[in-house]
């Protein structure tokens, strides 16, 4: 058996069971539900739109929060004829195609859930304007993704897709994570965002505890510190967590095989900053013995993690962003080095990802373009490395980096 390539899906692996409807919630996540259902009665027949925001960092379990939230939603318009909300029409968007394919299959499970209830904002933005269908609520995964500006690649005309939506909705319900921000034409911070909501009525609430990482407090907090470029000696993982660095790859990937091979739903990812190169077509990750294709475009309706033969691709920020991973080993690309001094240097010139930095009109001053680019690039960072309920493996290309990862010293 090479690489699990014919090892069955797991039922527990996969995602639809992650952020089911029918998975209990703690009671945190349950009041939210709750208040968030008040807020939609209460301002469901208002003349002007209403939006509830769910802040909180990958793995926090925002959306779980969502498909129950939505669930409840649909059954109130579609079954219960004393609910306020009976008869209205309701979409969730999520501007991801991966986690899209998860959300319509979970569609297919649930009886008052249907597939085209799950649409891409851009997508649902044309019909309404067309006037081909109307919107009264909309529940918003992963809003940080949410366009920021005009984008012709992905018939977006207009200066702002939340801007859009609020012209259309009576009740808007996002998440929002201004640490997944990843592209400038998907330029978001929290500030940003509650700069456009001040005129409308809006409630927000934050979510802090880490579901997804078995993983010690200090390590969570770590890896937030590093992705603000501050670098600390690796803690502990933890009792119930595998964390480990690597000064080879090859030998990540052979850990992250076998990982794989025992419980399955665990791949390596790598940060852009590697050239495409001629070798077949594909773009390949070359590091000393370690040669795999990197980024993968996924046409199957099946998750890029789930598929298993993509144990033996390189996953990205577009292919794993949104998704839980046993293991995962992130290689840190030539973007990413430590300075003589101790300091995490970003390299924009290293960075191959050339749709991330398209020009936009509002930002103009070379001194906040130069920042923002750094911390979309520490943003990726931040993405890959949650990913991993069970472990953590890294491998840093910069030699200096990868010498204080292991060592602690410089």
């Amino acid at each position: 058996m090479k690489g699990g390539c014919n090892l069955p899906r797991r039922a527990s692996n996969a995602a639809i069971h992650k952020v089911s409807p029918d998975l209990p919630l703690t009671d945190e996540q349950a009041r939210l539900v709750q208040n968030i259902e008040q807020f939609v009665t209460t301002h469901i027949n208002e003349s002007q739109p209403a939006i509830f925001t769910v802040y909180g960092d990958a793995g926090t379990g925002k959306s779980v929060v969502l498909t129950h939230l939505f669930k409840r939603i649909q059954q109130a318009a579609r079954i219960d004829p004393t609910s306020p909300l009976k008869g209205t029409q309701n979409y969730f968007l999520v501007n991801h195609p991966e986690i899209l394919k998860v959300y319509r299959e979970i569609a297919g499970n649930q009886p008052h859930l249907l597939k085209k209830d799950f649409q891409r904002p851009t997508s649902l933005i044309n019909q309404l304007e067309h006037g081909k269908t109307h919107a009264d609520i909309l529940v918003i995964d992963e809003a940080h993704l949410l366009l920021s500006q005009a984008d012709h690649y992905n018939n977006f005309y207009g200066t702002n897709q939340l801007q859009s939506l609020l012209s259309q909705a009576k009740v808007i319900i996002l998440v929002f994570d201004e640490t997944q921000v990843l592209r400038f034409k998907s330029f978001w911070t929290e500030s940003r965002l509650e700069r456009l909501l001040a005129p409308y009525p809006h409630v927000s609430y934050r979510l802090t505890h880490q579901f997804r990482m078995h993983a010690s407090d200090d390590l969570v907090q770590w890896i937030n510190d590093f992705t603000h470029g501050h670098v600390h000696p690796l803690p502990d993982g933890g009792n119930h967590y595998d964390l480990r660095v690597f000064a080879d790859a090859e030998q990540m990937r052979q850990q992250v095989v076998d990982r794989n091979r025992s419980v399955g739903l665990s791949r390596v990812v790598a940060t852009s900053g590697y050239p495409s190169t001629l070798d077949g077509g594909r773009h390949y990750i070359n590091e000393g013995h370690f040669h795999l294709p990197w980024d993968q475009y996924n046409f199957t309706h099946t998750p890029w993690a789930e598929l298993p033969e993509t144990v033996n691709e390189v996953g990205s920020i577009y292919t794993c962003q949104g998704f839980d991973l046993n293991y995962v080993g992130v290689i840190l690309g030539p973007p990413i080095s430590l300075s003589n001094t101790g300091q995490l240097a970003i390299h924009l010139d290293r960075y191959t990802d050339i749709e991330a930095f398209k020009k936009r009109p509002d930002l103009t001053d070379p001194t906040e373009i130069k920042r923002i680019k750094q911390q979309l690039i520490l943003n990726s960072i931040n993405v890959l490395m949650k990913r991993g309920v069970k472990g953590l493996y890294l491998f840093a290309h910069d030699a200096k980096l990868s010498h204080y990862l292991q060592t602690g010293h410089l």
